[in-house]
């Protein structure tokens, strides 16, 4: 399926976290926060200024993201879990 977020929103797929810690110890999944990392998979056109000129996103699919713990909306896209959200929920681009 395709799906192209409108506006500023974009879809975003996590990055899976570590199975262990620093210190070598196995994380079992019941205690695994899920992570706030991700790539972006698609996004928007961009917001709307108030004279109806486009805003440019600062982001593009296959950027890798840092986003808040609470941040999007969970849906679901041929049977992958996906997040959609807008961009000023982003908190920074991962280099």
């Amino acid at each position: 399926m395709k799906f192209t977020p409108l506006h500023d929103r974009v879809l975003v797929r996590r990055v899976e976290g570590d199975e262990k810690t620093a210190g070598g110890l196995i994380i079992p999944d019941n205690a695994k926060e899920k992570p706030a990392e991700g790539e972006i998979v698609s996004v928007g056109a961009g917001a709307k200024d108030d004279d109806g000129k486009r805003i440019k996103m600062d982001v593009k699919a296959g950027d890798k993201i840092l986003f808040g713990k609470w941040s999007g909306t969970e849906i679901t896209l041929d049977g992958e879990e996906l997040l959609i959200m807008k961009e000023s929920d982003i908190l920074g681009i991962i280099a």
